[in-house]
């Protein structure tokens, strides 16, 4: 019997695994001067994406190895009425859950070494923050390669609004998107609120 796990296969996995080491590198590379001036870049043109309508519940990842630092604009919605959850995972491989975040959360470490909320209600957020490792024109990202975001978008109805954060030269080509592979409904870095194009044929 064939192998199911082709060549092509590998190919495409060590090219997003290569991808991933080179955008990390950049991106923990990035001065500390450039890295204040992009966040708070991205920090305005996320406070343009949200602005109007009601407060609604967002869901947001404490920042690591070099991500952009959403925590500030997320204390500026609560002071909006706006509600904040953090996701977390409780098994491997399977969606996450959503746990409420606020100032005086206390926080633990999850098995990636992530800071989470030790404890809290579990809420369906209606817009995600996901940040990039990398990421295309086509709206489809690199994580860390665990899957879970896709895994819980993929469950969640009805869908939030899934905004991939990041900074600009977490940009490539193509990510080499695959089956399991959920696309983002808007990218927002340091150069503006990006609309992603129609995937190719």
């Amino acid at each position: 019997m064939a192998d199911e796990y082709g060549d092509q296969d590998i190919e495409v996995d060590l090219f997003r695994a290569t991808q991933r080491r080179a955008k990390i590198a950049a991106r923990e590379a990035m001065s500390a001067e450039d890295r204040v001036r992009a966040r708070e870049a991205v920090e305005a043109h996320l406070t343009t994406l949200l602005a109007g309508g009601q407060p609604r519940t967002i869901a947001f990842c404490s920042a690591v190895r070099g991500e952009v630092d959403c925590r500030p604009l997320i204390e500026q919605l609560l002071t909006s009425g706006w509600r904040a959850c953090q996701p977390i995972v409780l098994k491997p491989e399977t969606p996450m859950v959503f746990r409420a975040w606020t100032f005086r959360s206390i926080m633990t470490v999850d098995c990636y070494g992530i800071p989470v909320p030790a404890s809290g209600e579990s809420l369906v957020p209606d817009v995600v923050l996901l940040p990039l490792v990398a990421f295309d024109g086509e709206g489809f990202r690199l994580g860390y390669g665990g899957g879970y975001f896709d895994r819980t978008l993929a469950i969640l109805t009805p869908r939030p609004l899934a905004v991939g954060v990041g900074f600009e030269l977490a940009r490539i080509n193509s990510v080499r998107p695959q089956a399991h592979d959920v696309r983002l409904d808007v990218v927002v870095t340091e150069t503006g609120i990006h609309v992603p194009l129609s995937p190719r044929a």
